[in-house]
C-alpha cells in the first residue's frame, strides 16, 4: 500500500540522469603501495569508512526527518526523496519507503528504527547479488573486463590479480585496450607490482589478435587465470560492439566455452549513469557480474542497490579505497548496514 503521491519533478530529473551514459574520461590513476599490515583495518570498519559520504547523507537526513515526528505521508515522501538523492533510484526508493511505512504509518518512530528497517530491506534486495567469483571451474579461467574509460578497470584487474596471486594462482594479464598507451603502461606497472606476466602489443594493434595470443600463451604456460583488459570508448558504440564481438569470437577459437566470465566495472561516482552503462554493455556482451569502484569517493553509493534490484547481476567485489587491498568481496549484510550508518552487529 502506498501512502503518498510521488513528486513528478524529482522522478523526472532522476530519469533524465539515468538515460545519460556519459563516458568518464579521467587521467591514469596512480597506483598506491600496499598498506603495512599493522595499518589494515577490520573489514566492516573499512567498509563503513568507505561508505561514509553516502551513509552520512542518509543517516543525517533520517535524523532530520524523523526526530520527534510521526510517520505520515509527508515524512515518507521526504524519506523517498532522501533515498533518491543517495542515488538508489526512484523505483528502489519507492519500494524502501513503502516497506518502512507499511507497519509504522501514523506512529512515532526513532531514527535508529528507520535505519534498521532500511538496512533489513536493502539487505533483502542485495542478497541475491552476493555471489563470489569462482575461477576454479576452468583452466585457464578467462575473464574479459569491460567498462567505459575512467571506471578503474585496469586498476581493478591489478587488484584482483593480487588477490588471486595471494591464493597461489598462476595469473596472466593481457593489455587489450591497445588504443590507449597509458592503459597498457598502467597494466604493465600492475603486472610488475603483483608479479604477473603481461601480454601486450604496440599502440593501435588489433585487440582481438592480442586476445588470441594471450589465450594461447595462457594455455601453453598452464595459467590458472587470464584477465583481458578491453577498450571502453563510447563515442562510437558500433565500433566498440564490433571490437568486443571479435575478441569473443577469437577467444572461442582457442577455448569454445571462454570467456568464462565477462565483468563490467562501474564507477559509483557517476550515480544513475551506471544504469545506462550497464544497459549499454548488456546489449554488447553477456555480462556475468559487476564490480563497483570508488564507493569511498562519493555520496552516491546507493546506486549499487538500484543496480542489484534492476539487473539481478552478481556483484563480485566493491572498491572502497585506493589501496591494493581495498577491493573487497561484496557482502550484502555488511554493505546494507554500512550504507545506512549502523554500527557493526555484535
Amino acid at each position: 500500500m502506498i501512502f503518498w503521491k510521488k513528486k513528478k519533478s524529482v522522478e523526472k530529473e532522476a530519469k533524465v540522469k539515468e538515460e545519460q551514459a556519459v563516458e568518464q574520461v579521467q587521467p591514469v590513476e596512480e597506483i598506491p603501495a600496499p598498506e603495512p599490515a599493522e595499518e589494515k583495518k577490520g573489514f566492516f570498519k573499512k567498509l563503513s569508512e568507505g561508505l561514509s559520504k553516502t551513509s552520512g547523507k542518509i543517516s543525517n537526513g533520517i535524523s532530520d526527518i524523523f526526530t520527534k515526528k510521526k510517520l505520515d505521508d509527508k515524512t515518507l515522501e521526504q524519506l523517498e526523496e532522501l533515498l533518491i538523492t543517495a542515488d538508489l533510484g526512484p523505483a528502489t526508493a519507492l519500494r524502501l519507503a513503502a516497506v518502512v511505512g507499511k507497519s509504522r504509518f501514523d506512529k512515532e518512530v526513532a531514527p535508529e528504527e528507520i535505519k534498521q528497517a532500511l538496512a533489513d530491506e536493502i539487505e533483502t534486495i542485495l542478497v541475491p547479488s552476493e555471489k563470489p567469483l569462482d575461477t576454479t571451474t576452468a583452466k585457464p579461467f578467462v575473464i574479459l573486463m569491460v567498462g567505459v574509460n575512467g571506471t578503474g578497470k585496469t586498476t581493478t584487474i591489478g587488484k584482483l590479480a593480487h588477490n588471486l596471486k595471494a591464493e597461489g594462482k598462476h595469473v596472466m594479464l593481457a593489455a587489450g585496450d591497445t588504443f590507449r598507451a597509458a592503459a597498457v603502461e598502467q597494466l604493465k606497472v600492475w603486472g610488475e607490482r603483483v608479479g604477473c606476466p603481461v601480454i601486450s602489443k604496440e599502440t593501435g594493434a588489433d585487440a582481438a589478435a592480442l586476445a588470441y595470443e594471450a589465450v594461447d600463451r595462457a594455455v601453453s604456460e598452464n595459467a590458472d587465470v587470464l584477465f583481458i583488459d578491453t577498450a571502453g570508448r563510447l563515442q562510437n558504440k558500433s565500433d566498440l560492439m564490433a571490437e568486443l564481438e571479435k575478441i569473443n569470437r577469437v577467444i572461442k577459437k582457442k577455448i569454445p566455452e571462454a570467456p568464462h566470465a565477462t565483468i563490467l566495472v562501474l564507477d559509483a561516482t557517476v550515480g544513475q549513469n551506471a544504469h545506462s552503462q550497464t544497459e549499454l554493455f548488456k546489449q554488447i556482451v553477456d555480462i556475468s557480474g559487476l564490480i563497483v569502484t570508488k564507493l569511498d569517493g562519493t555520496a552516491k553509493g546507493g546506486v549499487l542497490v538500484g543496480l542489484a534490484e534492476r539487473f539481478a547481476l552478481p556483484v563480485y567485489a566493491i572498491g572502497i579505497g585506493e589501496g591494493i587491498d581495498d577491493l573487497r568481496p561484496f557482502a550484502a549484510h555488511d554493505f546494507a548496514r554500512g550504507l545506512t550508518g549502523l554500527q557493526e552487529a555484535n
